[in-house]
């Protein structure tokens, strides 16, 4: 025979408080926000806030060709076969000619346009790879010239010149906590993509070159020999700076 168990006065007090405890938990958890929070979301290394990237751009000439005038002048003659030279080492497709029709100076264009063929073909630019497109200009006050484009890798870095955070004393977190601010480096950065000649240094090293066979061949004859490997000057090249002017 078994008797039900009775809740004893402390087991009831203990509940109501058990329970109360349970919806203010509950409360608590409703106060919580889902968005995680982020930290350094700007880089402090100026190489990862402002990257270098590698593109793919066009690079323009353009030819002034007056309205009298058939031919180009010797300079820009020289400038149509720097281009093909150029074009020969570091384009990544064909040359476009965009020629002026309808103007004042279409003919004179036309000329031109003879002139600037026989320059790439004496420099081996392959006639294939040149296409000619004509057009007209949007204003007839612009001055129509003969552009000359094609298309290249090229580095690029910035946009530079972004302040959106107060450089003075503030209540903000990178004056605070003495972070660099956001444009510097950025200047750098444009410069050093704007002068390297090759973008694709910046990502892998060039194929080496031959080693150069003679020199190698007299240094390993020295070392056989048991002599220093060390080049020899003379005497002569070999004055102290306080022996000059005596």
């Amino acid at each position: 025979m078994t008797f039900p168990i009775q809740a004893g006065p402390a087991r009831r007090r203990i509940r109501p408080a058990l329970l109360a405890c349970i919806g203010l938990a509950a409360l608590l958890a409703g106060c919580k926000h889902g968005a995680d929070d982020t930290t350094a979301s700007i880089p402090d290394d100026y190489r990862l806030r402002h990257p270098i990237t590698i593109q793919e751009q066009n690079r323009a000439v353009e030819v002034f060709i007056g309205t009298a005038r058939g031919g180009l002048t010797a300079e820009q003659q020289a400038e149509v076969g720097a281009l093909a030279q150029v074009w020969r080492r570091e384009a990544t497709g064909g040359i476009t000619i965009d020629v002026p029709s309808g103007t004042t100076n279409a003919r004179a264009a036309a000329d031109a346009l003879r002139e600037i063929r026989a320059i790439f073909s004496a420099y081996g630019v392959p006639a294939r790879s040149v296409v000619v497109r004509h057009y007209q200009p949007d204003s007839p006050t612009r001055f129509a010239t003969i552009r000359i484009n094609y298309p290249k890798i090229t580095a690029e870095a910035g946009p530079c010149g972004l302040w959106p955070e107060d450089l003075g004393p503030s209540r903000n977190r990178i004056y605070l906590e003495n972070k660099p601010y956001y444009n510097l480096g950025c200047a750098t950065q444009r410069n050093l993509a704007a002068m390297v000649e090759n973008p694709a240094d910046l990502v892998q090293p060039r194929a080496e070159t031959p080693a150069y066979t003679s020199r190698r061949a007299v240094a390993f004859d020295r070392y056989r020999r048991g002599t220093t490997t060390a080049t020899q000057y003379p005497e002569a090249t070999q004055a102290k700076i306080s022996d000059v002017g005596k």
